[in-house]
């Protein structure tokens, strides 16, 4: 196909397989999970909170169930792990980020792990979070 461009269903833009392009990108309603990392993450008040670190989906369901926000720390030192669940992220196409409905008061008291931490397999974890955001697990 010679480098040439198409598009899916989904309305992604995707370049032939010879050109060595995987469709990446992003629509009006879809983005792709590499690109949601480092996303910034607002409060409503416009305060910048984080960073979107990395997605959980759900094996079954193939949701993202938790949006996981990097956030203190400098330089990577100290810096510490917020599981948010995705119900609580709005994004805004102003911004180019997400905004949660939370003060950083409430973001320091939210459940957090830091990088050597293994809070997933601990039972219970995510009906932890998610009772902490008022969420239904």
């Amino acid at each position: 196909m010679s480098g040439r461009q198409t598009t899916d269903r989904a309305g992604m833009s995707t370049a032939a397989a010879s050109t060595g392009n995987v469709a990446v990108d992003e629509t009006n309603r879809l983005i792709s999970a590499d690109k949601v990392a480092g996303t910034t993450v607002y409060n409503s008040a416009g305060d910048d909170l984080g960073t979107i670190y990395t997605l959980m989906v759900d094996k079954i369901s193939g949701k993202v169930d938790y949006a996981v926000m990097s956030f203190g720390g400098f330089l990577g030192i100290g810096e510490r792990y917020h599981p948010l669940p995705w119900k609580v992220l709005t994004y805004d196409t102003s911004r180019g980020g997400y905004v949660v409905d939370l003060t950083r008061q409430q973001l320091e008291g939210a459940p957090t792990y830091a990088a050597d931490d293994e809070p997933w397999a601990t039972p219970g974890y995510g009906r932890n979070v998610n009772d902490y955001y008022g969420m239904p697990y």
